[in-house]
Order: structure tokens, then sequence, then C-alpha cells
């Protein structure tokens, strides 16, 4: 009972001090003591939630309020062997990091240095004096989430599949999908019990972060793991580099690949039955096996139906684009392109286009490499190069097999987009992709291919370029102060510079510090109409293309992105991270 009666002192008598200097107003601070006593935590970050202040303004009132230092944590080296002194629950807990020892005292990293009660246990458990040092609770979690959880300790590792197993019994399960399993390498798997328990928990964890892809990977004095998380690598964790070799072979005995083979690149796929959160799923896995050279680096995609969206109005696209775009794809015929690096989601839109157009009076037909999702009532084919099964070889026989409408992974060559052009010009739709910059590009690079300009303008009736961005996490989201200037230079007219409101993510344990909580397509939608068309005829080079097409009405990929940084959907970084002017 004291310890909460101590804690809400300490809240009221940062809440009373806040309204004194007139950071907040005494209404706000009522509002956040309730919300405090609904949701727990501390009141600052009760205050940043309802976005009554910053974090970096509470952070520098407590700095001055108590004449200790603030730091910004993403700029200080931190001492990994420091970081023994204190245990991850510790830290978590109370929202401190150790950041360096010098002699007999402690820096530590604290986001309230109120808390003198956090100070004296430090103190007695350390035997050091403790030199509390002010940073914000973001950047804490964010430092605590990077450094406790990449096996500074091995206990850690342990830590973390004990937890798993406790929270879901049996919660991996590779699921059987042949009958000719070895089953001498399957047991001699099993014996070793830490490793099986090791790679299922990598697997989980990558599940409940909610991870695309792991990579695995073998350096001289390291071995580790990190997480693609929204589109960005995160690093998880280091296992102890003697298990490097037992891990790669229980991964390729999951794969049901050759472990004898060390020299050669291998291509394979887990399926696994997974509990998570009382329910049962499967999930599909491909892996990639490439020779190091300290060892194999192994990358697992996961492949996760349920994380797959098919419905086209929740992707993103502006309702302008859209309709467009739908419009191209309910023609009889013609062709569709959508454009993008790898990872930007085209397969997503392409797979929403099919499930969209999927009915029983429709024979859909799609040559893929590999196939990501089955999907109900479509015709899907795997590529296999090595037997000749190419999109060119495949695209020949689907013409032989009654077709409406044909979708092709990708046009890599001057074979694929002939057939492909030829059957878009001969009553069948084909929807396709192509790795171009933007939406007018795309032009010039199947002439570069070697399709004629006639053939081009008459066949593409569509472009669509998109990209990722990540979503601002909606549990910390708050206003952003930006100068006037900087929204001018990256696009915003003068008149939507005075009125638009930007934000960001404060960071929070939602989205593990980051500010970010899944992801949204910016889309640049290009209708080849009469205009755009005669331009190609006459071999107009991109910008033109690009010039004429805006004057038409195109959302280019940055207005796309410019629009959603002033919905709140995402940053002006992350706008600028994946878009030019």
């Amino acid at each position: 009972m004291g310890v909460r009666r101590a804690g809400r002192y300490m809240s009221l008598r940062l809440g009373e001090l806040l309204v004194k200097e007139k950071v907040i107003s005494a209404t706000q601070l009522e509002e956040a003591l309730g919300h405090q006593k609904r949701h727990g935590g501390r009141l600052g970050s009760a205050l940043v939630k309802l976005r009554f202040c910053s974090e970096d303004e509470v952070a520098s009132f407590l700095s001055r309020q108590y004449g200790v230092p603030a730091l910004n944590l993403k700029d200080f080296e931190i001492d990994r062997n420091v970081l023994k002194l204190v245990s991850r629950e510790v830290a978590e807990h109370n929202q401190v990091i150790p950041l360096s020892r010098n002699g007999t005292s402690v820096t530590l990293a604290m986001t309230d240095p109120s808390e003198l009660a956090v100070v004296q246990t430090i103190e007695f458990s350390t035997g050091l004096k403790v030199i509390p040092v002010v940073a914000t609770e973001s950047q804490v979690l964010d430092t605590i989430g990077k450094f406790y959880y990449d096996g500074v300790e091995e206990g850690k590792l342990t830590e973390l599949m004990d937890e798993i197993e406790s929270e879901e019994p049996g919660a991996v399960e590779v699921q059987d999908t042949e009958s000719d399993l070895d089953l001498e390498d399957l047991e001699r798997a099993a014996e070793e019990a830490p490793v099986v328990r090791l790679v299922n928990a990598i697997l989980f964890d990558a599940v409940r972060r909610g991870a695309s892809d792991i990579h695995i990977e073998p350096y001289e004095k390291e071995f580790r793991v990190r997480y693609r998380i929204d589109g960005i690598l995160q690093e998880i964790m280091s296992p102890p580099i003697r298990l490097r070799d037992a891990v790669t072979s229980r991964i390729k005995i999951m794969a049901k690949l050759d472990i004898s083979e060390k020299r050669l690149p291998q291509d394979g796929r887990i399926m696994l039955k997974m509990t998570r959160e009382g329910r049962k799923r499967v999930l599909d896995l491909r892996v990639s096996i490439l020779p190091t050279l300290f060892g194999e680096k192994i990358v697992m995609r996961l492949l996760d139906k349920e994380n797959l969206r098919l419905d086209m109005t929740k992707l993103g696209f502006e309702p302008e684009s859209l309709a467009k775009f739908q419009d191209a794809i309910h023609k009889p015929y013609g062709m569709v392109l959508v454009t993008g690096p790898t990872g930007s989601g085209k397969t997503n839109t392409l797979y929403s286009s099919v499930a969209q157009l999927n009915t029983p009076d429709v024979n859909i037909m799609t040559a893929e490499d590999p196939v990501e999702f089955q999907l109900p009532g479509i015709n899907q084919v795997h590529m296999k190069e090595q037997i000749g099964l190419n999109f060119a070889a495949a695209l020949r026989s689907f013409l032989r097999q009654d077709p409406n409408i044909i979708l092709v992974g990708e046009i890599r060559d001057f074979e694929t987009a002939e057939i492909a052009v030829k059957a878009a010009l001969t009553g069948h739709l084909v929807l396709s992709t192509l790795h171009t910059n933007d939406a007018p590009s795309t032009i010039s690079r199947l002439m570069n291919m070697g399709v004629e300009p006639f053939l081009v303008a008459t066949s593409v009736h569509l472009i669509c370029a998109q990209r990722l961005v990540r979503r601002i996490c909606s549990q910390c989201v708050q206003l952003q102060e930006v100068p006037l200037r900087e929204l001018l230079d990256i696009g915003y007219s003068a008149e939507e510079a005075k009125q638009v409101n930007i934000s960001k993510g404060a960071g929070c344990s939602t989205c593990n510090g980051t500010g970010y909580k899944g992801r949204v397509g910016l889309y640049e939608v290009m209708a080849v109409d009469d205009a755009i068309r005669e331009l190609v005829l006459v071999g107009a080079s991109a910008i033109e293309l690009k010039k004429k097409a805006i004057e038409r009405g195109m959302i280019t990929l940055r207005r796309s992105g410019l629009m959603k940084a002033a919905q709140g959907m995402t940053t002006l970084e992350e706008v600028l991270r994946e878009t030019v002017l």
C-alpha cells in the first residue's frame, strides 16, 4: 500500500510541477491522472498518450527540475558489460538502463529521476553509487529491447524459450507434407533438445512480433538473428556461436534440404502448424540458404495467409487511383502492370485483383515463382527453371488452356514480354509486374526490352507503381512541429503547408519503441489514355510521359505519401525514404 501511495504522490508532485511551469493545464493533469489510474503506467506516459505534451518536453522538464543531464540514447555508446549489473526484468519494470561504469559509480538512464526508491534499490544490488540521467520513455524501452534481447547473456535465450513454451506448450510443430521423411535425421535432431527449442523459439517469436522475414547470419565471432518487421531489419538476439552448425542443420532438416551440402545455395520450404493465443494456424516458410565466408546464411520468409489483404479498398489506394485501377482490371482484355522494388507489396495488389475477378464464369491462370499463397478457384502454376518451365513456357501453354485472365509473376525478358503483349491484344486480360522506379518509366523499360512502341501503346491499359511505408503506431501518435520551409521543400503547396498537421509515433510498448506499427501502400496509377498513347507512339521520354500523366490527373508516389502524412497515417521521414520529387 505504501508503494502505491508513494507512486501516486510522485505523480501528483510531477503533475503539479508541470502545471506550475505551464507545460500543461490543471484540467489536463486531472484527465491524465484519471488515464493513469485506469491504464497504469507513469504520468509522463499518460500525458504523452493524451497528446498534452511531448516526451522531449517531459524529459527536458525533469532534467531542469532535478538538475540532471538529459541524454539522447541513440547517440550514446553503451558498454555491454555494464548491462549485467541490472537484470532485464528490473530494467523493464523500472524503465532504467545502466550506461557506463566509472570506478565505484554507474551512470543510469531513467525516465523519472525523482524515483529515489529505484535509485536506492540499484545502489543496494550493485554496491555502486548511481548517477542518474534523464532519457525519454521510448528511447529507454527501445534500448532495453535492443541490448537485452540480443544475447548479451546466454541465459536470455533460455528465458525466451521457457517463456514461449510456458505461454503455448507445443506451440510449433513441423507440418509433414511428404511421406518419405528421413526418420534418422529427425531422431538425431530431436536428441539435441536445446537446438530444437531454440529454433522453435526463433520461429514463434518472429510470428509473435509480426515479422515478414527471419535472417540467421554467421560471422567470424558472432552468430546473430534479425527479423524484418514492417519492412525494417531489427537485431533480435545473438545465440552462442557454437550452436551455428546445429541450428543450420536443424533448419535444413525441417526444410528437407541436404545437410551435407555446405558449398551450394539451397532453397526449401517449411510447413508449420503453430498454436498462437489458443488458435491453430498453418504457416508456410520459404527457406533460402546461402554459403558465406563463415558459414551458411539462412533467410526464411513467413507467408501467413492471415496477413494477406484481398480487399482492395484497404490497401491504401487514393479513391481516384482505385477507381482507375478497378476500371482497368474489369476490362475484357489489355495489360495491367504493377511495378516497384522487391517487398513493395506487388503480389498482394495482384492477388487482390484476381480475388475480385474470381467468379465461376472466368478462367484465371497464374504463373508464379514461387506460388506464395494458394487461392481457391484459381489455376496456379509454380515455375521450375531447372526443367525449362519458365514464364515464357508457361504463358505459351496458358494460351492453349482457354484463359480469360492471365497473371504472370514477372516480366523479366523480351520473350515473356512479347507473349504477354500478344495475349493482351488477342482478347485476354494480362496482369503482371516489372521492376521500375515509377509508372512512366515502365513504358521505356518495355521498349528497351525490344517491344515495339505501337504494341506497348495498344496493349498496356494501366500501370501502377507502389511502395510500402510504415504506419504510425495508433497508441503513441502525437503531433510534430515541422518548419514551413521544410514542408514546401518536400512538395506541399503554400496553402497546404499552412494548414497541414504532421504526426509521428513517440514510441511505446505496443510498437517496441519504434513509433510504427503496420504498413500502408503508396500508389502511383497511370491510365494509358489517348493522350499518353500518342506520346508513346512518338517515342516520348519517361519525363514527358510523367508530365502529361500529372496533367491528366495522376497522383505521383510522392503526392500519395504527402496525402497519407497529412492524414496522420505515416511520417514525413517514411515518405522521403521511399519517394522522390
